[in-house]
């Protein structure tokens, strides 16, 4: 059986369908930071249903379809159910589960599909698109089909979620309706590939990770050669053709008339000549700082339903910070700081933190993270302003430098 998953699966790649299917204990355990992304979800999607009241939500899991469809259709005949929400469908050999189905005063329905992003994806169209086939093909009319998301322009006063305000939706229907011809097509191309007799033959490559991160990629790239043609910084899909024609894998194997940029080029001598490769230019880059150098790092979280008032859902909300501290005669020095408790804690930090930086030396960060932080409690609290954007002029970015 095809599900919407699967079917978003299979667009992406037959082999990743193929392995869903059939060899499911290659799955490698969810790790925590996206079961925490599932998490977010999951809570958004139940908060979206207060938008729909009246409704009653189909509660067998996704391992009992057919209980599923049975109470879907009981609802569906109730007219005192407004909303019907993981209502359960199969049709055409695909199974889906719609997260929120509006009823309508003429007998049509609304599809709406609830995500915790906070704009319409591309990826999104193909996702509505196969439910309206399905539904439709059960005999439903759908009048609206669309996406709900999170407005991340909302801000949140601190007492009480305002649900019109949290959430944008973005109608799809036109689009879903033009997509309609494609979709028997795609399922029988699936169907076809799913009944032969071995899995499909495909090259890991960038589509791997579009639009999604792939959970088999360990798997298909566990007997690549350590250094993968694959990991040359800033190479395009055309190159990594041409060299998969070449039967080339190994980035040491790359013939020097290949073209590559002077970066390319680098990691192609260095890989080819065992030899790493320092800049002269690293240590007067490295030298250039003033004493003490602070070495600083922050711990952050964006809720996708804001917990703080004058929080805006996504928001960075930074939580921890750490500064070692090296003085000029060699001695390193550590000082931090943690909330432990569920409270707003962007002006303790701030205030912690500027205490411990004072105004003298360099302050090393590694990429702009630190700058993106600062600048939003810049906007946050005007008052620490000249103070924040002392400290951001005193930043010296490892990462720009290597």
């Amino acid at each position: 059986m095809l599900s919407k998953s699967r079917f978003l699966a299979g667009l992406q790649c037959h082999l990743k369908l193929w392995y869903q299917c059939f060899e499911r204990e290659l799955i490698p355990e969810v790790p925590p930071s996206q079961q925490a992304i599932f998490d977010a979800g999951h809570e958004v999607g139940e908060l979206a249903t207060q938008l729909y009241p009246g409704g009653i939500l189909i509660d067998e899991p996704y391992y009992q379809h057919k209980q599923a469809v049975q109470s879907t259709l009981k609802a569906m005949q109730d007219p005192d159910v407004n909303a019907i929400y993981e209502a359960a469908f199969i049709y055409d050999g695909v199974r889906i589960r719609a997260d929120i189905l509006e009823r309508l005063g003429d007998g049509s329905w609304n599809l709406v599909e609830v995500k915790s992003s906070t704009s319409v994806k591309d990826v999104y169209y193909p996702d509505v698109a196969v439910q309206y086939y399905v539904l439709e093909g059960c005999g439903l009319k759908i009048d609206r089909a669309g996406i709900l998301h999170i407005n991340n322009q909302y801000v949140y006063d601190g007492l009480n979620l305002n649900l019109e305000s949290l959430f944008s939706f973005g109608d799809l229907t036109d689009q879903t309706i033009s997509m309609q011809p494609e979709i028997p097509g795609q399922l029988e191309e699936l169907k076809v590939m799913l009944a032969e007799d071995g899995a499909p033959e495909i090259r890991p490559s960038r589509h791997c990770h579009k639009p999604y991160d792939c959970e088999f990629w360990d798997h298909c790239t566990k007997d690549m050669p350590k250094f993968w043609v694959y990991d040359i910084s800033g190479i395009g899909q055309n190159k990594l053709d041409e060299l998969a024609g070449m039967g080339i894998q190994a980035i040491g194997d790359i013939p020097t008339s290949f073209p590559l940029s002077q970066i390319q080029d680098r990691i192609r001598t260095s890989v080819t000549n065992q030899q790493e490769f320092i800049s002269d230019q690293l240590k007067a880059e490295l030298n250039d700082v003033e004493y003490p150098v602070h070495f600083l790092d922050f711990e952050t979280i964006g809720p996708a339903i804001p917990r703080y008032a004058d929080a805006r859902p996504y928001q960075t909300i930074p939580f921890q910070w750490s500064d070692h501290i090296l003085y000029e005669d060699g001695n390193l020095d550590h000082r931090e700081y943690l909330c432990n408790e569920d409270k707003d804690p962007r002006e303790e930090f701030t205030q912690t933190l500027l205490d411990v930086l004072g105004t003298e030396g360099s302050i090393v960060i590694y990429t702009s993270y630190e700058t993106g932080v600062l600048n939003s409690l810049i906007e946050h609290f005007p008052q620490y302003a000249d103070e924040l954007q002392s400290v951001i002029d005193h930043f010296v970015d490892l990462y720009a430098i290597i």
